[in-house]
């Protein structure tokens, strides 16, 4: 039996149904895992019998308000760590940190992994390459930007995940426009050039500020367009070898370093530029990444991210090492779009390299894994095409990531 030191409690946050691997892992290596989610979710597909605890609370609740139901739970349970595992958790966990003077990132360091204003000055003024970007706080500024840089532009709220939220200006009255139907809350996006290219990912495992995992992605069509206009989302492991590779380790390490990513999970994108064939700074979030890019991880490699988050919230808590599993040197990529059928039939699809049907509704999805990248992006462009004409739905631009 675990001593009760060695047995820390873990309070893990989730408006979203996911991060259960993490749930799993983190009781299997002895912790006593509570999750806080929201009644909507309370018959989701949780592990539940990893869970020392299972509590729910009302949708939209206010900081505040989260804060005062973690406070409640406190008088019960020692809690010794938060773990987000949700992107719009984050600075809910970090208030809570803060609050109950906590072990891991702060409000102020939250936001250089969830900020986009943030994260891209701190890159900028450490040398890294990121699109030309303004705030929303000085007209006059504003006036300035759009003077000076090209468009068209893109306006980012500045706090919302994937391409969730994000408009395309052509013209500095439309800009104006929009500015004034989002009234006070203008000052919480951000403008930057909008810079044609090839977008990337890289999933990367961090320990105490060494970074000791880097797998670098390419997407198929850029997220923003297929969130905004449909489509089918892929994306697929880059040769190791290859200069592209090459090009994002290094950028990423920058980036990383910049931000002050001391030990953990991110996902960070990046674009290469049609114009120049520079990498360029997207943005990072201090989580896995989303649309099954971890078991695309997983099965290429044998790293699940949602397992090493676990391993090291528990490594950290506890004072002791943390070292990666033995890794797998295979490629794997992703096909996944929304599906006109309830329950798309992917049967027609029977390559050997199939590593994973999705079983979800009105969603078509695979999974393949070869020890060749080429093969591996062979399968994902005609696939794609493939379901670009058997399956694909659209429907309007969510409020919250869909994975």
């Amino acid at each position: 039996m675990i001593e009760q030191h060695r047995q820390p409690t873990v309070l893990c946050i989730s408006t979203y149904e996911k991060g259960q691997p993490f749930l799993i892992e983190a009781a299997r290596l002895g912790c006593r895992v509570l999750l806080l989610t929201t009644d909507r979710l309370a018959h989701g597909d949780w592990p539940l019998s990893s869970l020392a605890r299972f509590i729910t609370m009302p949708e939209g609740l206010t900081p505040q308000q989260i804060l005062n139901t973690v406070s409640y739970l406190a008088r019960e349970e020692k809690i010794e760590r938060i773990v987000a595992l949700d992107e719009f958790d984050l600075e809910v966990a970090a208030l809570l940190r803060e609050h109950m003077r906590l072990p891991g990132m702060g409000e102020t360091a939250t936001r250089f992994f969830r900020d986009k204003l943030a994260m891209r000055v701190r890159a900028r003024d450490t040398g890294v390459a990121v699109p030309e970007f303004t705030s929303v706080f000085s007209y006059d500024d504003l006036r300035a930007f759009t003077a000076s840089v090209p468009g068209p532009w893109l306006l980012k709220p500045r706090t919302n995940a994937s391409a969730i939220g994000i408009k395309q200006i052509e013209t500095t009255d439309q800009l104006f426009a929009i500015l004034d139907q989002l009234g006070d809350l203008q000052s919480h996006y951000v403008l930057e050039r909008f810079v044609p290219g090839d977008i990337y990912h890289v999933e990367g495992v961090t320990w105490q500020g060494e970074i000791l995992f880097s797998a670098p992605h390419k997407y198929g069509a850029p997220p923003m367009q297929t969130m905004h206009q449909g489509g089918v989302f892929s994306t697929r492991a880059l040769a190791r070898d290859s200069s592209e590779a090459h090009h994002l380790d290094v950028i990423h390490q920058q980036v990383i370093a910049s931000l002050g990513m001391v030990s953990g999970v991110t996902h960070t994108e990046f674009i290469k530029a049609h114009a120049d064939g520079r990498f360029y700074f997207l943005e990072t979030a201090a989580r896995v990444g989303g649309a099954y890019i971890a078991n695309v991880v997983e099965f290429a490699t044998g790293l699940n991210p949602w397992v090493e988050w676990a391993r090291i919230e528990v490594a950290t808590v506890r004072s002791e090492p943390y070292r990666l599993p033995p890794l797998r040197q295979d490629y794997a990529g992703s096909i996944i779009c929304l599906a006109r059928q309830q329950e798309p039939d992917t049967s027609d699809y029977n390559d050997p390299e199939i590593a994973l049907r999705m079983q979800k509704h009105h969603h078509a999805g695979l999974i393949v894994c070869a020890t060749n990248p080429e093969r591996v992006e062979s399968l994902v462009a005609s696939y794609s095409e493939r379901f670009l004409d058997q399956f694909c739905a659209s429907e309007p631009v969510p409020d919250k990531p869909t994975a």
